[in-house]
Parts: C-alpha cells; sequence; structure tokens
C-alpha cells in the first residue's frame, strides 16, 4: 500500500533523475536504487514517482511491498501473487516465485507494464534471488539506506538521495506553517532549516512541534540550542508525528546503528559513531579517527553481539577503525571519503546528537575527553599542512560547543590552548586574542582565579595581545600574571620561568631591548639552574638574548652568540630540529644586519635546502626563509632578483596561507619596497597604498605593520618626487607612533628621522639638522651612542649641517663618526664604507664652492 503524500510535499531533482533513467528509451536501466540516511525521504520520492506512474496511466500492475527483511520480501511478492494470480497463499514461496515469473516477459502474451517498489530494504543480501526479472516493460524501485556495490550492477542504478536544498527546506517549512495559517519570518526559517541541517524528516517533525506546542521558530531555535535539552524532547510525541509517520528523528537511526554494529568488524560501529558525534558534522580528519586515543576508545567499547559485557577484546588496530566507519557508510549513518583524508567523516548533525542522548552524563564527559585527546594525538606540532590545521580546529570548536564543561575537568584539557595557537601560527591574531580571552572567563569560571590553568590562560591571552600588535599592554599583562603565578606556583616553576621569557619577549617588542636583554640574562641564569644549561627552555632564553642584543645595537654580539648557541643546538637537539634551524635562521639574519649580506643570503640559501627537507616547501618556517633570502639579495645589491623572489614568493603565500595573512601582506611589503630601490619609486607607493587599505582592513589602523606600510607609502612618495608630501605624510605618522607606541619606541624615533630627512631634500636642510640634533638627543638616552640608529642620526646630522652651509662641520662631524663606526661596526661594513665616502666629499667641499649635496645618505636606521 502506497504511504499517503506528506503535506507541503516538495518536487526534488531525484525524482528527475530517476524518470530521466526509466523513460530513456525504456530499456536502458531496470532498478533504480534510491539511498540515503534515514530521514531524507527517499520513501516519499518513491511514493510520488509511482503514484504519478499510476495516475497517468504509465503503468498496469503496482506492488509496494515493505522489504525490512527477506520475509517481508517474500510476503510482497506472494501476496502480489494470490492478488494477481490466484496464487496459494498457503505457500508463500511458491506464490512469490510465481509472481516473479509473470513478470518475465513472454513472446505470447500482451505486455503488462509494471512497476515494483521494494521500501526500506535493510539488507542487500536479502534480495539474493530476488531481484525484479529484465523486462522491456516492467522497472523497479528500491529505498535502502545501505551503499553496497551489490545494489549496483545487471541494470541497477543507485541514486543518492540528500537533504533538501536551502530553498527547498524553506519552502517546506512555509508552506506547512501557511497551512495552518502560520507565518514566520523568512531568516527564522532560514536559520531553523540550517539548525536541522535541512533534514526533510526533522523539518516535518519540527512544524508540528511548532504548530502544537505554539512556538515560534525563534523560541523553538532557543530550545534546540540547549545542549541540555534530548532530541527527542523538541519534537511531537509517536502519536503526534505528521504524515502518518511512526517514528521520531531521534529513534529514525537506531535500528541503522544496531545493524551497522553487526557488520564485520562486530561490535565497533557504534562506539566509533559515539565518538564522531562529537566532532565537526561537516568533516573530521581521519587521523583523528584512528589516533591512539580513539583506538583505544573503541578497544574499551567494542560490544561484539553475543559476548557479554565482561568480554575484553583485543587491542583495535587502525586497519578495523577504518572498517568500521565503512559499516557506518554503508548504513548511510555517515559519509566516509577516503579520498579527502582531511574531512574524510561527514555526519549529519542531528545524528550527532541523538547518538549523544543516548549517553548517561558520565559517558558524555567521557567521550568528550576522549574526542580532546584524539584531536591533540593527531595534531601536528609543526603545522606543514594549513588545510589540515584549519580542520582540526574547526573540530575543536565543534567539540567545546557540545561538550564545554567537560573540558574543563580537572583542568583545562590542553587542546584549547592548542586550539588557539594555532590560530596564531595561521596568523589570526585577531581570532587568537578573542579565544584566549574567551579561554580565560572560561578557566575562571569553571576552575577558580588561582588554577594553574587560569594563569596559563591569562598568559596566552597577553601573548596574542602582543602578536595582535599591542607589545606595551602585552607586557603589562604578563607582568600582571607573573605576579599571581609566583604567589601560586613559586619562582622556580617552570610556568612562573615561561612568564618572566614572555615579559622579557614583549618588553622588547615594545621597545626596550637593553631591558628585554637584561631581563633574558637573568632568566637565563635561573633556567639553567632549576632546568640545566641543555634543556630546550634554557637554550630558548639564551636564542631570545642573543636577538635582544642585536636589537640592542650589538649585531656583531648577537652574531657571536648565535653561534655559539647553533652548535649546542646541534649538540642536544640535533641538526634538524625545528629549534636547530631556527637558530640558523637568526644567525643569518644578524649576519646581514651586521654588515655581510652576502654571507647572509648564503646561510640563507643553505637554511632554504634544510628547511625544504625536513619541512616541506609549504610550510610556514620554509616560507620565511625565502622571504630572508630575498631581502638578503636585496641587501647585497641586487634589488631586481630580490623583487623577483618576493613576486613568486607572493604567489606562494597567496595558495598557501591566504591573502590576509599577515605572512603574505609582509610579503607586498617587501615586494613593492625592492621594486622602488630597483629604480620604479612611483610603483612601489601605488603597491604600498593598496597594501595599507588591506593592512587597516586585517590588521586595524593602529597595528605596528599598519604603521610600518604608511612609513613606507610617505617613503616612496618622497622618492617618486613628492619631498613636501613625504615629509608631512611623516609628520602624520609620527602623531600616531607616539600615540600607540610612545615617544621612545624604535619605531617612533625612526619617523622623526625621516620627518627630518625629508624636510631637508624639500629645502630646509636647516630645519632638518635642528630636528636632527633634537633625536640624537633622544637617540643617545634611549639606545645609547653606539646603537646602530644612533650613528645613522649622527650621519643625518653631519649631513644637513653641511647642506646648511657648514661643510667644515660636516666634515669634523663624519670624521667622528667614521672612527666610531669602525669601532663599533668594522671597516668593512656599508655603513663604515658610506661614512668615509661622506667624510670625503665635506672635505672636498671645503675646499670648493658651489652646490653642496652629499655623494649619498642613510635614510632608515
Amino acid at each position: 500500500m502506497l504511504p499517503p503524500r506528506a503535506q507541503s510535499f516538495q518536487h526534488r531533482a531525484e525524482v528527475d533523475q530517476v524518470r530521466a533513467a526509466v523513460d530513456n528509451g525504456g530499456t536502458a536501466v531496470l532498478t533504480q536504487v534510491l539511498t540515503g540516511t534515514g530521514g531524507v525521504g527517499k520513501t516519499q520520492l518513491a511514493a510520488d514517482y509511482a503514484r504519478t506512474a499510476w495516475d497517468s496511466g504509465g503503468v498496469d500492475v503496482l506492488v509496494w511491498i515493505s522489504a525490512s527483511s527477506r520475509s517481508a520480501i517474500t510476503a510482497g511478492y506472494a501476496q502480489a501473487g494470490v492478488d494477481i494470480l490466484t496464487a496459494d497463499p498457503s505457500d508463500p514461496e511458491q506464490a512469490a516465485r510465481a509472481f516473479l515469473a509473470w513478470l518475465e516477459p513472454k513472446a505470447d502474451q500482451k505486455p503488462c507494464r509494471w512497476l515494483v517498489v521494494l521500501d526500506d530494504l535493510a539488507d542487500p543480501a536479502d534480495m539474493r534471488g530476488w531481484w525484479p526479472p529484465t523486462s522491456h516493460h516492467g522497472r523497479a524501485l528500491v529505498t535502502t539506506r545501505r551503499r553496497e556495490a551489490a545494489l549496483t550492477g545487471a541494470g541497477r542504478r543507485r541514486v543518492p538521495v540528500g537533504l533538501f536544498t536551502h530553498q527547498e527546506a524553506a519552502a517546506y517549512f512555509t508552506d506547512v506553517l501557511a497551512a495552518h495559517d502560520r507565518h514566520e519570518p523568512t531568516d527564522q526559517i532560514n536559520s531553523l532549516a540550517a539548525d536541522l541541517g535541512h533534514l526533510p524528516l526533522a523539518l516535518a517533525q519540527a512544524a508540528a512541534h511548532i504548530i502544537d506546542a505554539g512556538l515560534t521558530c525563534a523560541s523553538y531555535r532557543g530550545v534546540l540550542a540547549d545542549r541540555i535539552r534530548k532530541l527527542a524532547d523538541l519534537l511531537p510525541e509517536p502519536g503526534a508525528l505528521p504524515d502518518d509517520q511512526t517514528v521520531t528523528v531521534a529513534a529514525t537511526w537506531s535500528l541503522s546503528i544496531e545493524r551497522a554494529n553487526q557488520l564485520r568488524p562486530e561490535g565497533l560501529a557504534r562506539p566509533m559513531l559515539q565518538l564522531a558525534s562529537f566532532l565537526d558534522p561537516n568533516g573530521i580528519p581521519a587521523t583523528v579517527l584512528t589516533s591512539r586515543p580513539a583506538l583505544a576508545h573503541l578497544t574499551a567499547h567494542r560490544t561484539p553481539p553475543g559476548t557479554g559485557s565482561a568480554h575484553r577484546p583485543a587491542h583495535v588496530p587502525a586497519e578495523d577503525a577504518v572498517l568500521a566507519l565503512r559499516a557506518l557508510h554503508r548504513l548511510s549513518l555517515i559519509d566516509h571519503t577516503p579520498g579527502t583524508p582531511h574531512q574524510a567523516v561527514r555526519v549529519h548533525q542531528l545524528v550527532q546528537r541523538a547518538t549523544r542522548d543516548t549517553l548517561t552524563p558520565d559517558q558524555h564527559d567521557r567521550l568528550a575527553l576522549t574526542a580532546a585527546d584524539a584531536l591533540t594525538a593527531a595534531w601536528p606540532d609543526i603545522e606543514r599542512d594549513t588545510t589540515l590545521a584549519q580542520n582540526l580546529r574547526a573540530n575543536a570548536f565543534s567539540l567545546a560547543r557540545t561538550a564545554e564543561d567537560a573540558l574543563y575537568q580537572p583542568a583545562a584539557h590542553r587542546v584549547l590552548f592548542r586550539t588557539g595557537h594555532s590560530l596564531g601560527q595561521a596568523g589570526q591574531v585577531t581570532a587568537a586574542t578573542a579565544h584566549f580571552h574567551r579561554l580565560t572567563e572560561a578557566t575562571h569560571h569553571h576552575l577558580g582565579a588561582d588554577h594553574p590553568s587560569t594563569l596559563a590562560a591569562r598568559h596566552n591571552l597577553a601573548g596574542s595581545r602582543g602578536e595582535a600588535g599591542d607589545a606595551a599592554g602585552a607586557a603589562a599583562a604578563c607582568e600582571e600574571v607573573l605576579a599571581d603565578v609566583v604567589r601560586v606556583l613559586g619562582p622556580d616553576h617552570p610556568d612562573t620561568l615561561n612568564t618572566r621569557h614572555s615579559l622579557a619577549h614583549w618588553r622588547g617588542e615594545a621597545g626596550d631591548a637593553v631591558g628585554a636583554a637584561e631581563a633574558f640574562a637573568e632568566l637565563l641564569a635561573d633556567r639553567a639552574r632549576v632546568l640545566g644549561p641543555d634543556h630546550p627552555a634554557t637554550l630558548n632564553a639564551l636564542h631570545n638574548l642573543a636577538h635582544s642584543r642585536g636589537e640592542a645595537g650589538d649585531a656583531a654580539g648577537a652574531v657571536a652568540a648565535f653561534e655559539e648557541l647553533l652548535a649546542d643546538r646541534l649538540r642536544v637537539q640535533g641538526p634538524d630540529h625545528p629549534a636547530t634551524l631556527k637558530a640558523r635562521h637568526s644567525l643569518a639574519r644578524w649576519q646581514g644586519l651586521a654588515g655581510a649580506a652576502a654571507g647572509a643570503a648564503e646561510s640563507f640559501v643553505e637554511l632554504l635546502a634544510d628547511r625544504l627537507r625536513v619541512l616541506g616547501p609549504d610550510h610556514p618556517d620554509t616560507l620565511t626563509t625565502r622571504h630572508n633570502l630575498a631581502g638578503s639579495w636585496g641587501e647585497a645589491g641586487d634589488a631586481a632578483g630580490a623583487a623577483e623572489a618576493f613576486a613568486e614568493l607572493l604567489a606562494d603565500r597567496l595558495r598557501v596561507l591566504g591573502p590576509d595573512h599577515p605572512d603574505t601582506l609582509n610579503a607586498r611589503h617587501d615586494l613593492a619596497r625592492w621594486r622602488g630601490v630597483a629604480g620604479d619609486a612611483a610603483g612601489a607607493a601605488a603597491a604600498s597604498e593598496e597594501l595599507l587599505a588591506d593592512r587597516v582592513r586585517v590588521q586595524g589602523p593602529d597595528h605596528p605593520l599598519t604603521l610600518a606600510t604608511r612609513h613606507s607609502l610617505a617613503h616612496w612618495r618622497g622618492e617618486a618626487g613628492d619631498a613636501a608630501g613625504a615629509a608631512e605624510a611623516f609628520a602624520e605618522l609620527l602623531a600616531d607612533r607616539a600615540r600607540v607606541l610612545g615617544p621612545d619606541h624604535p619605531a617612533t624615533l625612526n619617523a622623526r628621522h625621516n620627518r627630518a630627512y625629508w624636510r631637508g631634500v624639500a629645502g630646509d636642510a636647516t630645519g632638518a639638522a635642528a630636528a636632527s640634533e633634537e633625536l640624537l638627543a633622544d637617540r643617545l638616552r634611549v639606545q645609547g651612542p653606539d646603537h646602530p640608529a644612533t650613528l645613522t642620526t649622527r650621519h643625518s646630522l653631519a649631513r644637513w649641517r653641511g647642506e646648511a652651509g657648514d661643510a667644515a662641520g660636516a666634515a669634523a662631524a663624519f670624521e667622528k663618526l667614521l672612527a666610531d663606526r669602525l669601532r663599533v661596526l668594522g671597516p668593512e661594513h656599508p655603513a663604515t664604507l658610506l661614512a668615509r665616502d661622506n667624510l670625503a666629499y665635506w672635505w672636498a667641499q671645503t675646499r670648493n664652492s658651489g652646490v653642496h649635496q652629499s655623494t649619498d645618505h642613510e635614510q632608515d636606521p
């Protein structure tokens, strides 16, 4: 008997597919097999096709059979044999075979057009020997949740039936409500359809509940969002189901789960689905569900039929975990696509919820922690694959939404921290800050203000603030956290030392390089005492101490320190450890800053080969090495080669990281720079202007890198001929840098330097000299007499004094500067050579009259 037509039935593309295959010449395909998960409307689609065929006179005999078991199929065929052929009802098997034989085409009989529908086939094996015969005049439709290969072939074609489309779901819900004189806002209907995953059965039953209970879509969505409520509580009672439905959404998959659990390897499908029900419905990486924690869960909760609860199976291997996924896939409970390993498993959100509803509170929390462990185990320390990292984060977010409370017992699970760190590594610093802000609030709520997890969340929040551009705020936050960490954990606890490390780092980033170096020196001593000289954390302190010394002006000292560190990294951690490669990177960088640009480029070439081998071509660290290698080529004199290399790097960063990643924006910044140095100042200015708009949009107007792009834009406008405009732009930039970073930050002092420079180029040499003299006093106070930036300001002051008419004073100033640069930087450093050239020039000017213009200048310290 055909089921009644559902209220507000929606015509769907799948029916057109079936009709096209059946009507295409009449012989192409005998049997159409409609497959899909429970609740997608397979039966209604089959009934619609059958009803249309019968009403239009397209068939002479229509047989509808429930195919829930082999006996049910036999009984259905037998009844047809009795009704059509008056077969003996006492011998069902014979009656069934007589009916199938009657369906066979016969040359001496008038053709009979028939349609047999086998609804809800439970097991393809039940059809062995019972498939309708091949006929030019007959067709069969089968609906099933199964999707084995046995369902296809021999004139059979599988037609997947999916969810409602967005439009179908909205139209269905609107029509059902309108039939009861109910009207809801379109946006609420669309949102509710999305909440229910566009599942037809769920939409039908939700609509019935909304109508019966007098709810609105908005209020129902609010109840649906309540994770404490079970799905069964949000749907009509079985007796009030619409369209003669017999089971609720909450129960529709239970039989499928039971059958999947009986497939080989027995007893694994249910615990696998339970684990997957806590993760992202849009795609779970295969490595998560085959990780060690996942396999341990399957081993502990495997319940093969008939073995009893005392059964303790052997350890479940990864191969059996994959077979469990295939079993769930065969029953249409999940979509398992091994060819897309990062999103290998998709599960409808209501299947997930119905599965979780069967768990006790204790089971629920233990499974949530297992899912968290599985994510952590599958999360690589080095995120070479950015797509995998993105999907792992999506799964972590889904887990937190589903079972947040469980992730804070007895402490905040490390997957919560790993997710924030991954966001930061991906360049999503704003999202990372928001994540750690929420984590700080959650740990405080669940665990208390002094719990180590709360202190760790505050520590990470401070770091993300710094990465987002607020170095001073990060330092202040670290200082506050440090006081509490010392009070709660003691001065020698590793977390205390880590907080001191972060405090020193952000002090340096905020402009206090000398203070950072002093703090790292103190930290190094304590880490060596507490952890030992070869502990990775001790070596990290040594790394940052070397870096801070360089930032404080001692580039040569930084090179020497990194050479010592590299030897220790090689001895302790080996040549391929990421920390060893990082030490090599920093050593090459400071070699270049110390004046050996060619040597730095050579070091970066060697490092790039190793990073390609160890990390792969798309790892962010590999791309960073290419970035610095290109810059080194430029510093060594090959501006055109540097621009070409940055253009190639930009293409790869766009592909790997996307257009808004900070590293991509940085590549655009340096590409513009080296194009300008290569001679295209106007092009560099235009590129900087485009970049500035994206910096403001992505990172905000006050981010240090946004301000740096404004710096570059002003510079290239000046180089393109608008010196007065450049001076004005630097004056505006100076005000913002002083407000955001403080008056003594190196970047603020650099803005003052460039404002003075372009004033001089615009014709005000006297004003430029006066501004440089004021700046020099602050450089000496803040950065010290030997800092390269201080020496650069002395260079500019000497130059502008000469341009203002004091050639003798300029010559004397360059003579003193040359002596100090020889002492601080060495005789071969480019800045030393530049001072020597200017000294010669101004000596010559003291003996000649005419226009005064130095042979070269230094613009940026």
